[in-house]
């Protein structure tokens, strides 16, 4: 499996609630499946292309956290560090 291969993207989605319901029906009408199964994947691309600015602000907000959580680690990692003098 390659390093950016999720096999939860191409798990089909339930219709456990009215979102879902509505989402999985308006992607598998768009998309059209061969085995009437919408997946994650699916839906992704559809939203990406109908509404990227819904997808852009999600993308940017988990960049933003995932940078902070790295200086937030870098930090600790430094600290432990310097409190086992390994630097």
């Amino acid at each position: 499996m390659d390093i950016n291969d999720n096999p939860d993207l191409l798990k089909p989605v339930e219709k456990s609630n009215e979102l879902k319901e509505w989402l999985v029906d308006y992607v598998g009408n768009k998309v059209n499946p061969e085995n009437d199964e919408v997946n994650v994947e699916m839906i992704i691309k559809t939203v990406a292309e109908e509404f990227p600015e819904f997808l852009l602000a999600i993308a940017e907000e988990n960049f933003i956290r995932g940078y902070q959580q790295a200086i937030y680690d870098f930090d600790e990692g430094e600290k432990l560090m310097k409190k086992e003098g390994l630097i």
